[in-house]
This record gives C-alpha cells, structure tokens and sequence, in this order.
C-alpha cells in the first residue's frame, strides 16, 4: 500500500516540527492547543446564547 503525496507531506511536516520545537515541547504545544480550542468553543457558546 503506497502513502499518498498528501501523506508524505503530512509526515514531513511532522518530522520538521520535532526537529525545530523538539519532543519535549511538542506536548505542552498541544495542551496550548486545546486550551485555546476550549476557550474559542465556550465563547462562541457565550456569544451565541444573548
């Protein structure tokens, strides 16, 4: 089964990120992340209810 280009672009991008941030940031990267999703869902939840 060969990997589509969109995958190979995927994984590179993957491999470029640990190589710039390292894998010791690459966790609290994705808390920021979630934390900024939550926060974006519970004001558009707030501003859609007035």
């Amino acid at each position: 089964m060969a990997l589509d280009p969109l995958e190979w672009i995927i994984i590179g991008v993957i491999v470029v990120v640990i190589f710039l941030w390292g894998p010791t940031k690459i966790p609290a990267l994705a808390r920021a992340l979630g934390r900024a999703k939550r926060e974006y869902q519970e004001g558009k939840k707030e501003g859609g209810s007035e």
